[in-house]
């Protein structure tokens, strides 16, 4: 909707008269809609939009730009973008048939162009952004991105904007290693599992376990977990097959910690829980 204001100027005998302001709305035929269909984003990770534009009228409009602003957001001065659109995920459906790919750049910000509605259709866009460095970490961070539609048969470019949270449930992952790595029979040998959490959840309910078969078996058997000696009740080993687990929950990984560096990118530092585990062989 869009509000429209005229006045008249009557002239005479070098006089000037204005009339009353007249008010007028031009009701838009064409409408715009933005809707994020990922649950949320991760480090690195993509998500996918769905852009529809809808004409209401009963004549085709053509020659339509649709620009996405990847979520460009002020940071000391600059203007950093926490999306990138992936080359060649564009999707374009008029009336729910699949076209031809509209012109598209990349940007930022990510500008669609010669897109034509039909009288009483419409246009959906789908497409691809990945997360840069520069998309915020943490349990409240989100990115919020705003299309612009313009062109002709419309007054003012239209606006949708669509919001996705970052997803920072736990993601693990695990090394190991063994030290000496040459033995000789009848000594001890350790080896070290290092999980590591990138999430900004701590790994408290995720049911972490390890499981592992030494070969050759250990005997006389000690586990720590973090330096501290880890009771018994936490896991379980056969001495006569080599087979130890940990019970699930035993391992709590704490959550990373996220900060933001002075270039805008974000840094992730790891939680971490270690679990050594020594014998004899």
């Amino acid at each position: 909707m869009a509000i429209f204001t005229n006045q008249a100027m009557l002239s005479y005998n070098g006089r000037s008269i204005h009339s009353n302001v007249t008010t007028g709305e031009i009701l838009e035929v064409v409408a715009v809609y933005k809707t994020a269909v990922s649950a949320g984003y991760e480090p690195g990770g993509r998500v996918t939009y769905a852009v529809s534009l809808v004409n209401s009228g009963d004549i085709a409009v053509s020659g339509f730009t649709v620009s996405d602003d990847l979520g460009g957001y002020t940071f000391d001065g600059d203007t950093l973008y926490p999306l990138s659109y992936v080359e060649g995920s564009l999707v374009c459906l008029v009336n729910g048939v699949r076209e031809t790919v509209p012109a598209v750049t990349a940007g930022p910000p990510m500008t669609v162009s010669g897109i034509d509605l039909p009288a009483g259709g419409s246009a959906v866009l789908i497409y691809e952004a990945q997360a840069t460095a520069y998309a915020p970490l943490g349990i409240d961070a989100e990115i919020s991105n705003t299309v612009t539609a313009a062109g002709t048969g419309i007054a003012a470019p239209l606006t949708a904007t669509a919001a996705v949270s970052a997803d920072m449930a736990p993601r693990l992952s695990i090394t190991k290693s063994v030290s000496p790595d040459t033995v000789v029979g009848n000594s001890e040998l350790t080896y070290t599992f290092l999980i590591q959490n990138t999430g900004d959840e701590a790994g408290a309910d995720a049911g972490v376990a390890i499981t592992d078969t030494f070969d050759p078996v250990l005997e006389n058997l000690m586990v720590l977990l973090n330096g501290t000696p880890m009771s018994s009740t936490g896991y379980t080993y056969d001495g006569s097959t080599g087979v130890f687990a940990t019970d699930s929950g035993a391992i709590i990984v704490p959550a990373a910690v996220f900060a933001q560096n002075s270039d805008g990118t974000w840094m992730t530092t790891p939680g971490v829980a270690e679990l050594t585990v020594s014998g004899t062989i």
